[in-house]
């Protein structure tokens, strides 16, 4: 049986997509399209569904050319 602090190290995930090679977090919420980047207030909270067309970017510019915008925290 594990212990609360060994489920909850286990359940965090690495900031990157499945093939681990980008950090930014593309979400859709009722506010839009916006991106996330580590360090911001959500975005260890943020998940990703890319059955609603969520997704990941490699770098903010990216984000931005493909019509989303930054998370203002």
């Amino acid at each position: 049986m594990q212990s609360p602090a060994q489920f909850r190290a286990a359940q965090v995930k690495a900031p990157t997509n499945a093939d681990g090679a980008c950090a930014i977090k593309g979400n859709i919420s009722k506010n839009g399209r916006i991106f996330h980047v580590p360090g911001q207030k959500f975005y260890k909270n943020t998940q990703i569904n890319p059955a609603r067309g969520e997704r990941w970017f490699c770098s903010a510019a990216e984000a931005r050319a493909a019509g989303w915008r930054a998370a203002r925290r």
